[in-house]
C-alpha cells in the first residue's frame, strides 16, 4: 500500500447554533481534512476533531498541524504499508496526540477500502446495515430552552437525549425533564466538572433512571471514579479517562466504569478503536461511539466504527443539518426514524463536495513522497 501524496486542507466551519459543555461554548469548527492519495489517484480522508484550546485533551488544532505535518507525515511516506493496522506501529515513536495521529490513519484507512472496494465498515469488520443514534444537547439559557431542544429534537425521531451537566445545572434540571419526559433514554455528561466532594449531588442522580453518567470526575481519576461507582446504581461511562486500549483495561479490571464511550480521535484512530471495542465484548461491556462535532468524514467514519456488534447504545452521530447549514460530503448523513443507514459503497461511503469544502477552506499544503 503505497501513499504518493498527502494533502492537508484546513477549514473553519460555523455551527448551526453555539453548543455548550461545562467547559465553554462552541461556534465554529477549525480542523484538518487529511488526504492520503496512492499512485493510481485513489484518495481517502481523515478529520482532526482536536479544538482550538487543550480543555479536552491536550491537544489543540495548533499542535495537530505541527504534528502532522513534522512527523506524521513524514512516518507515514517513508515506505509503503501492507495494510493501515500497521499506522499505529509506524507512529509509535511519537507519544500520544493520538488525535493527530487518528486524522491521519483514517484518511490510510478510507483509501484502504477503496482500494480493496469494500466499505469502511466492512473493512473493519463491521456487521450493522443501520445504526441508532442519539443527540447531544449543550447546556441551554434555561430550563423551559431545554425542554424545547429536546421536543424538537424528539420529533425528529433521536432515540436517546444526551444532556450536558454541571453543578448547579443538574438536579433541579434533570428533575424537570424528567417530569416532562418519563420514559425517553437519557444520560447525562459532566465532562470532568466535579469531584468526589459532589458525590451526595451525583447520588442524588440515581433516581432519575439515567441510562448512565459519563465521567462525572477527572480524566485521570481511575481510582476515584472505581470508588464513586460503587456508590451509585447508575452505571459510570467513561470519555476523557479512555485514550487508549492500555487505559480501557484498566478502567473496566478497576471497576471505574460500566460503559465505556469510544472516541476514534481521542484513543488514536480506529485500529486502537478496534481494539478496545475487541476487549468490551470478550468482558460484556456496552460500548458506545461519541461524538466531537465532527464534519462530514468524521461523522462517516463514527458511522462505520458503530457498525461493530459491541456498539450497544446509540451514538452521537446525529445527522449532518444538526450542526451544519452545509456539510462538506454528498450525500450528507441523514437520519431517519432514530438510525443512520452505514454506506455499503467502497470507503467512507460518501463523496466530497469539493465547492463547499473550498468554501470553508483557509490553508492547503501538499506533501509528496519525492518531498523526503
Amino acid at each position: 500500500m503505497k501513499i504518493h501524496k498527502i494533502i492537508l486542507h484546513r477549514l473553519v466551519m460555523q455551527l448551526k447554533n453555539p453548543f455548550e459543555t461545562s467547559f465553554g461554548t462552541f461556534r465554529d469548527k477549525d480542523f484538518f481534512i487529511v488526504e492520503a492519495v496512492d499512485e493510481q489517484g485513489r484518495q481517502g480522508f481523515g478529520e482532526s476533531v482536536a479544538f482550538p484550546s487543550p480543555w479536552y485533551t491536550e491537544e489543540t488544532v495548533e499542535t495537530n498541524r505541527h504534528v502532522i505535518e513534522d512527523f506524521l507525515i513524514p512516518l507515514l511516506l517513508k515506505e509503503p504499508l501492507v495494510q493501515p493496522d500497521e499506522v499505529i506501529d509506524r507512529f509509535s515513536a511519537v507519544r500520544r496526540n493520538n488525535m493527530a495521529k487518528a486524522a491521519v490513519e483514517g484518511a490510510v484507512w478510507d483509501l484502504y477500502a477503496k482500494q480493496k472496494g469494500v466499505s469502511l465498515a466492512q473493512a473493519i469488520g463491521g456487521t450493522k446495515h443501520h445504526i441508532d443514534v442519539g443527540v447531544s444537547v449543550g447546556i441551554q439559557p434555561s430550563v423551559n430552552a431545554l425542554l424545547s431542544t429536546i421536543d424538537r429534537h424528539l420529533e425528529e425521531g433521536y432515540k436517546r437525549v444526551k444532556l450536558k451537566i454541571k453543578p448547579g445545572w443538574d438536579v433541579d434540571m434533570l428533575e424537570q425533564v424528567r417530569q416532562r419526559y418519563p420514559d425517553i433514554s437519557i444520560m447525562v455528561d459532566a465532562n470532568s466538572a466535579y469531584s468526589l466532594a459532589d458525590i451526595d449531588v451525583l447520588k442524588k442522580l440515581d433516581k432519575y433512571g439515567l441510562d448512565m453518567m459519563e465521567q462525572p470526575l477527572a480524566q485521570d481519576d481511575l481510582m476515584e471514579h472505581a470508588s464513586l461507582q460503587k456508590e451509585l446504581t447508575t452505571p459510570i461511562c467513561l470519555d476523557e479517562s479512555i485514550q487508549s486500549f492500555a487505559d480501557a483495561k484498566a478502567a473496566v479490571e478497576l471497576g471505574s466504569c460500566r460503559i465505556i464511550n469510544i472516541k476514534i480521535g481521542r484513543v488514536g484512530g480506529i485500529t486502537e478503536a478496534k481494539r478496545i471495542h475487541h476487549y468490551c465484548a470478550e468482558r460484556n461491556i456496552p460500548v458506545w461511539c461519541g461524538g466531537m462535532l465532527e464534519a462530514g468524514i468524521g461523522r462517516a467514519h463514527n458511522i462505520a466504527l458503530t457498525a461493530l456488534p459491541q456498539f450497544q447504545y446509540p451514538g452521537d452521530t446525529s445527522a449532518s443539518n444538526r450542526y451544519w447549514k452545509q456539510d462538506i460530503i454528498q450525500p450528507e448523513v441523514t437520519m431517519e426514524n432514530g438510525t443512520i443507514a452505514v454506506p455499503d459503497s467502497p470507503g467512507i461511503g460518501y463523496e466530497i463536495n469539493w465547492p463547499v469544502l473550498e468554501s470553508y477552506r483557509i490553508d492547503k499544503k501538499v506533501f509528496t513522497d519525492r518531498d523526503l
